[in-house]
């Protein structure tokens, strides 16, 4: 099988232990990404599998017309907005969902949080310049912290607030604060108090259209001056251009974020880049090495039950009996 797997900024795919699994495959392994349609349909013109790296790439019905050797995708993590699933399914493309584990965006949210607190990059920094101490930091034992969004990755994240001796309390919708009512975790009594009175607000919300831009500028402006608002999740849950504005308004007074509106984020062009209160990382919560083992190799499973015609864990379950009807109209 002709197999495509695309944004592979590390160059690691070939020499993690699960691409094993493709033996006996052709495969092509592109390190950049490109959201240029004539350059998508050329590099995946051959491919009859693509497995896709969480939402680098969009996969739109424009594209799907000009693929027709493609039978399969894998996709790394939820077929979000970025894949067309109802195009997939009328070109008779199946779609495949694999999932990692919580814990590496979990501990990526911690270090985020702890070099905050402590102004950990910063000093560093003066340090390599010849200096001495430069930035009075904030210990967690005692503060509050605020999980939006009790679920895989919050509840984990809750737990290391906990582990640090901070008072922990949720906010979200009712699944999320009745999950957390049920693990013996405060809910705040309301949005408000909870983002007022948090020390640190960490965001664990699934982006959909109903959550895009749920943290809007009045919310900010209700933290404390000194609070902390991390995102490891999504950056389109804040309102646009929100953060920035608030930041420079100074509620919160720091923000650390691994995701941005439009990524890859290169030449260091994105107004956080540029705020001293504000610490960024390339979104990397999810790329550890564990985590791409299991991401990647339920991809490559899923490649193997697809050729011996059991599909797992497919998006668009429909593609099936789309491929029958089509098989039936050429008869």
């Amino acid at each position: 099988m002709n197999i495509t797997i695309s944004d592979d900024y590390q160059n690691c795919v070939r020499h993690l232990e699960c691409f094993q699994k493709l033996a006996g495959h052709s495969v092509q392994v592109f390190n950049d990404t490109t959201q240029n349609l004539a350059e998508l349909a050329a590099r995946f013109a051959d491919a009859e599998a693509i497995v896709l790296m969480r939402e680098r790439t969009a996969i739109s019905a424009a594209l799907l017309d000009q693929l027709p050797k493609l039978r399969l995708i894998c996709q790394t993590g939820t077929a979000g907005a970025h894949i067309d699933l109802d195009a997939c399914t009328a070109h008779g493309v199946a779609v495949v969902e694999t999932h990692g584990s919580a814990i590496s965006t979990a501990e990526l949210t911690w270090a985020l949080v702890l070099a905050s607190r402590r102004h950990l990059v910063a000093e560093v920094n003066r340090l390599h310049d010849g200096l001495w101490q430069g930035h009075l930091g904030y210990a967690l034992h005692g503060q509050r912290l605020g999980i939006w969004s009790y679920g895989r990755i919050g509840r984990q994240v809750a737990a290391y607030g906990k582990a640090f001796g901070m008072n922990v309390w949720v906010w979200g919708g009712q699944d999320s604060t009745g999950e957390a009512r049920a693990h013996g975790v405060e809910v705040a009594p309301s949005r408000a108090a909870f983002m007022a009175e948090s020390d640190v607000v960490s965001l664990h919300i699934r982006l959909t259209p109903q959550t895009r831009g749920i943290v809007t500028a009045a919310d900010l402006a209700g933290m404390k001056p000194t609070a902390l608002l991390a995102n490891t999740s999504r950056a389109g849950l804040i309102q646009p251009d929100a953060l920035e504005r608030a930041l420079r308004l100074g509620r919160p007074g720091f923000a650390a974020v691994d995701v941005y509106e439009s990524e890859p984020v290169l030449g260091a062009r994105h107004p956080l880049l540029g705020m001293p209160n504000a610490l960024c990382t390339p979104h990397i919560g999810y790329v550890e090495k564990d985590n791409y083992e299991a991401f990647y190799g339920a991809a490559f499973d899923a490649i193997v039950h697809f050729l011996a015609g059991a599909p797992l864990n497919l998006a668009n379950p429909k593609v099936a009996s789309h491929e029958k009807q089509a098989r039936n109209g050429l008869n």
